[in-house]
């Protein structure tokens, strides 16, 4: 009767949905009047997307159309590190944008910490880049996702909840 009830919690997006919305920022920029002539580069790497193009202006121009494709696709834009831009070959302007994915060691301390200070009966163990979250009574962890959503909004990460057994 003593059943152990879990879920994981994670961070990490939708590939598809990342492939999509640069495809569609691509389309976006080739169509464009004042982005035409830029000459601009979208490479979507396994961890990272790096936007080569003519000027600081254009480069603004695009980051603004990545975070509205993105936010339509329903990606968060916390995966999102944008790094400082550098001048590159040409007098052109390259971005590196690091794609966040997992849960970082002092994230997943930090977060296993507060929920066993907050409830003492939530059995919390860090899994890799994911957290997992077991109790005996449901209550305790839908209240252990009540608090994590509350302190998403200060984390640099976006958090997701699966396997809720």
């Amino acid at each position: 009767m003593a059943d152990n009830y879990s879920f994981d919690v994670v961070s990490d997006f939708d590939r598809q949905e990342l492939i999509n919305a640069v495809d569609q920022l691509r389309r976006d920029v080739a169509q464009r009047y004042d982005l035409k002539e830029s000459s601009t580069e979208i490479e979507l790497k396994e961890d990272e997307l790096i936007i080569t193009t003519a000027s600081e202006m254009t480069l603004t121009s695009i980051e603004d159309i990545l975070r509205q494709k993105a936010t339509k696709r329903k990606l968060s834009l916390k995966i999102f590190d944008f790094q400082p831009a550098e001048n590159s070959s040409g007098n052109r302007v390259r971005q590196k944008i690091l794609l966040r994915k997992g849960l970082s060691q002092e994230l997943a301390k930090k977060l296993s910490k507060l929920i066993r200070d907050s409830y003492k009966k939530v059995g919390v163990s860090i899994q890799g880049q994911s957290l997992r979250v077991s109790s005996k009574n449901k209550d305790d962890l839908q209240s252990s996702i009540t608090l994590l959503r509350e302190t998403e909004k200060d984390l640099e990460v976006p958090l997701q909840y699966e396997n809720y057994r």
